[in-house]
């Protein structure tokens, strides 16, 4: 069985080199509607990624500004924070045997955890081609699943479990489709040499 995962950060910054707050990861299948499995969640030392240079920017610290206490609270508190390589190796390790890795937004999740790598001089668990972007799968729905699913939002474990969800969902109706004769399969009057007899 091919297994993917689904990574989450919430941060001070949205570039790659973001300061990273809390980070939650979890395992799935797309393929079906099972439960998620295999969680992790951590919460990442913030003054050594201050003189690493990672970034903080006041717009970001201004919307966390507007967030819940209760949120705030569990992204900022100082309790359980861990050093980068810490946090790294144990990454390493959860990505043994996993084929897909997903994000939620292209140059976002992913490229923010692989520019730690680098800057750790770590060599990065996965290859380019193993990454998937979910925001853009999800965007393709008439309706975002988890609208109708999750309620707490911006908790990173949480919202790769839900986003994980969201992908199932995306993937069935993709199935759907491609299983319906009046879906998105290829006739004769939409195929690209229909269209070309045409001109």
């Amino acid at each position: 069985m091919t297994i993917h995962a689904m990574i989450d950060l919430e941060t001070l910054a949205t570039d790659p080199y973001a300061t990273v707050l809390t980070i939650g990861g979890v395992k799935f299948n797309p393929n079906n509607n099972s439960e998620p499995y295999g969680d992790f969640y951590f919460k990442l030392d913030v003054d050594e990624q201050d003189k690493l240079g990672r970034s903080q920017d006041q717009g970001t610290i201004d919307w966390w500004g507007k967030q819940d206490p209760a949120i705030m609270e569990e992204a900022f508190g100082e309790e359980d924070r861990v050093g980068l390589v810490h946090f790294l190796n144990h990454l390493t390790k959860w990505m043994v045997g996993v084929d897909v890795l997903w994000g939620h937004g292209y140059g976002f999740d992913v490229t923010i955890v692989e520019t730690m790598y680098r800057q750790m001089s770590l060599p990065i668990p996965w290859n380019f081609w193993q990454v998937r972007d979910g925001r853009t799968l999800i965007s393709l729905l008439p309706r975002d699943p988890r609208k109708d699913m999750q309620t707490d939002l911006h908790n990173a474990l949480k919202d790769s479990y839900y986003q994980a969800k969201a992908i199932q969902v995306a993937y069935s109706k993709l199935y759907a489709n491609i299983n319906n004769t009046q879906g998105l399969g290829v006739n004769p009057s939409n195929s690209a040499a229909a269209v070309k007899q045409e001109i």
